[in-house]
């Protein structure tokens, strides 16, 4: 998932300057075609190493997948991706993306997405012998607490995860952010490119902040998308940001959903705080399936990524209101260490609290933000018993860029708000703030306007006036809405 503490962790921050990469090496990327599913992409692993404190040392493995450029009389470059997460594979974003991508950008660039270490194809973490031991670790326990006699089993459970993580796995050690900003900067000379152009969301800005902070010299054109404040982040704060951020988009879904007379409507809010209070004494049936709060508030924290869902996720809303019964949930996912890598990077970036009551004490200040607060905050636990990586990076977050940064954030965004974006643009000297007034989490592929300010950026480094505000869509309940598409669907942050 992707969550953060209330930690006393300013006293403990380590901060690890710009290492000297020319120890290392830059490594030979050997390219060869993906296969005949992916025609027009090559895919390649390379090896880094694993500490750069030890740069001659073990290496770790690093996936990587690239579009050509197609316009190779006037390429420009590589164009490093992020899909977010942290857990998200960047070679599965290029090879899904990379086509649009290539399209928007004129064919001028390589597209490039890698696996973060630890993450997908790139010497991955696995807490867990098999999918079927995933899922078991799920049994019984909760998407997230909302009854006090959940807690401690809860905790304990995630708890646990440190232990098993971490044994007998090296990479386990070395999966902070700042090191996957170290592998990016070696990748970036491994393909020739003197500055980087780098395209990030959700989690990927914290990925570009970090970046930018140890590479301030070495920026062609940086782009983030959906941002989070690092500050908030490293420190684990965020769920400072989590427990209003979420309530803020979601009470535009009501507000627009009776605008448009939607199916939840006329009185949506009402109708809301009576479902949750309905599902929160008993779990709903709606056919064969069962709805429990967890899931009810999971499905609307869901929604708030793309507004597209929107009818759809009001319909649910609406039938789980008039009957006594859920609806059916996605089958689970092939065990491809999503979990495991978010808090595998999660847990190697941020200090959060060792006990059981410091994490029920935020809980109660999560809950007090919103109905949603608890939901982001819970998974925390599973760095209770997980120690930060000394290489980690975790400010300070003031710095000037040998180019400007272009921050882009929405106006209601219940994932990374748009107060992240505003702060980013303060910490990054020269960076300009694109602003989209609308929903929905990460703007390119969803404002035309500000996917359009983007590739011309990207493209020439021209950056949109100060002050600008890309309009709303329409009403995602309106049947004349025609919204766009993202251009993918983060892995939650």
């Amino acid at each position: 998932m992707r969550f953060t503490v209330l930690a006393a962790a300013a006293a403990l921050l380590v901060t690890t300057g710009t290492p000297a990469l020319a120890d290392a090496g830059v490594p030979k990327i050997g390219w060869e075609a993906c296969g005949p599913e992916n025609p027009g992409f090559e895919c390649a692993t390379v090896k880094v190493p694993l500490d750069y404190d030890n740069p001659r040392g073990a290496t770790t493995s690093i996936a990587l997948a690239r579009k050509p450029a197609t316009d190779k009389a006037h390429r420009i470059g590589s164009l490093f991706l992020n899909p977010g997460g942290p857990g998200g594979s960047g070679v599965d974003f290029a090879l899904g993306s990379g086509n649009t991508l290539s399209a928007n950008l004129q064919g001028r660039f390589d597209i490039v997405g890698f696996d973060p270490r630890g993450i997908g194809r790139s010497d991955p973490l696995h807490c867990f012998a098999s999918e079927a031991d995933l899922e078991k670790f799920f049994e019984g326990v909760p998407g997230f607490p909302y009854q006090a006699s959940q807690e401690r089993k809860y905790f304990d459970r995630y708890r646990s995860l440190g232990p098993e993580c971490r044994d007998d796995q090296p990479i386990a050690r070395h999966m902070s952010t700042a090191d996957v900003a170290r592998d990016m900067d070696l990748l970036r000379r491994a393909v020739g490119d003197r500055k980087i152009s780098y395209l990030g969301f959700s989690y990927g800005s914290f990925l570009g902040a970090t970046y930018a902070n140890l590479f301030p010299q070495n920026i062609r054109a940086l782009v983030i998308d959906g941002v989070l404040n690092p500050e908030l982040w490293s420190s684990g704060r965020q769920i400072q940001s989590d427990r209003i951020a979420t309530k803020e988009e979601f009470r535009e879904f009501l507000r627009t959903c009776d605008e448009a007379k939607c199916v939840f409507g006329p009185q949506s809010e009402k109708r809301w705080n009576a479902l949750l209070a309905s599902v929160r004494a008993k779990p709903i049936q709606l056919g064969d399936q069962v709805f429990t709060y967890d899931a009810v508030i999971n499905a609307a924290i869901g929604a708030m990524y793309n507004p597209r869902s929107w009818p759809s996720t009001a319909e649910l809303f609406d039938q789980l209101s008039d009957a006594s019964g859920a609806v059916s949930v996605a089958a689970e996912p092939d065990y491809d260490n999503g979990f495991d890598a978010y808090n595998g990077n999660v847990c190697a970036d941020i200090e959060f609290p060792r006990a059981f009551e410091a994490y029920r004490a935020t809980a109660r200040y999560a809950e007090a933000g919103s109905e949603f607060g608890p939901a982001w905050w819970w998974g925390n636990a599973a760095c209770a018993n997980w120690p930060v990586n000394q290489d980690r990076y975790a400010g300070p977050w003031r710095t000037r860029t040998n180019a400007p940064v272009l921050v882009v954030g929405n106006h209601f965004d219940g994932v990374t708000d748009f107060r992240g974006a505003q702060a980013v643009n303060r910490q990054i000297a020269g960076s300009r703030l694109l602003a989209y007034a609308g929903w929905g989490h990460t703007a390119y592929g969803l404002s035309k306007c500000a996917s359009d300010y983007t590739n011309a950026y990207l493209l020439n480094g021209a950056l949109p006036p100060v002050g600008t505000v890309c309009p709303a869509n329409p009403n995602p309940f309106l049947p004349t809405a025609a919204l766009s598409e993202p251009l993918f669907q983060p892995t939650r942050r």
